[in-house]
């Protein structure tokens, strides 16, 4: 279980600290309807990370994901691998594509109205940006497979299921939170954060991105050897 939790922690953490979604929440908790909006942006986040992994792990576990012994198969192994490569991809990507020192970084053009959204569809987009943003995806599929390959009790898929879920989450769900109790105090404090995040977190990003994918196709390589 530990090597487990170990192994889903950087891709957990790889969701967490997603610009756009964090952003997203942002702008919606500064905004009139902040309560409502944000509230069901968190919700529907967080349910785009547990529908993903969990069919993923459902999937992986079912397909034997896990030998006796508990090491992964030879199918979970070259998952691993694939995504390795698919998320060093990525992290090149975005890392040429970084905005040079200096330069404003432009928010999608969907977020000019985000503070007239209404709950439901702050929902749908909490779920779309979780479930089927290819950098989340990507790690929700990881993650997924980790946990389906490694071959735990339904306990134990469950815990790290909710371990992953929950680290994966935090980074949108605890403003909408602090916001509620000390909405106030919260203003000053997000809009730095979401300077910040324009600013730096492609970088950031990239980078992680770069040393998940290498992890995980080092792991993958590694079982097939």
């Amino acid at each position: 279980m530990g090597a487990v939790i170990g192994d889903l922690l950087p891709l957990a953490v790889g969701v967490a600290i997603s610009p756009v979604p964090i952003i997203a929440v942002i702008l919606m908790l500064l905004a009139p309807r902040a309560g409502r909006a944000s509230a069901g942006f968190g919700v529907g986040w967080l349910l785009g990370i547990v529908v993903v992994t969990t069919v993923v792990v459902l999937v992986t576990g079912g397909a034997g994901g896990g030998t006796s012994s508990g090491e992964p198969s030879a199918v979970v192994s070259w998952i691993k691998l694939l995504l390795g490569v698919a998320l060093v991809g990525v992290g090149a990507k975005q890392w040429r594509e970084r905005p040079k020192p200096g330069d404003e970084t432009p928010l999608p053009k969907w977020m000019a109205a985000i503070d007239k959204i209404t709950p439901v569809r702050a929902t749908a987009l909490g779920f779309a940006l979780s479930a089927l943003n290819p950098k989340n995806l990507l790690m929700c599929i990881a993650a997924g497979v980790t946990i389906g390959g490694a071959g735990l009790a339904a306990g134990g898929a469950i815990t790290a299921l909710a371990v992953f879920t929950v680290i994966a989450a935090s980074t949108v769900l605890v403003p909408v939170l602090a916001y509620a109790l000390a909405r106030k105090r919260m203003q000053h404090p997000l809009d730095e954060l979401k300077t910040w995040l324009q600013a730096n977190n492609t970088a950031v990003m990239s980078v992680l991105l770069l040393v998940i994918g290498v992890a995980l196709f080092g792991k993958g390589l590694g079982a097939l050897l």
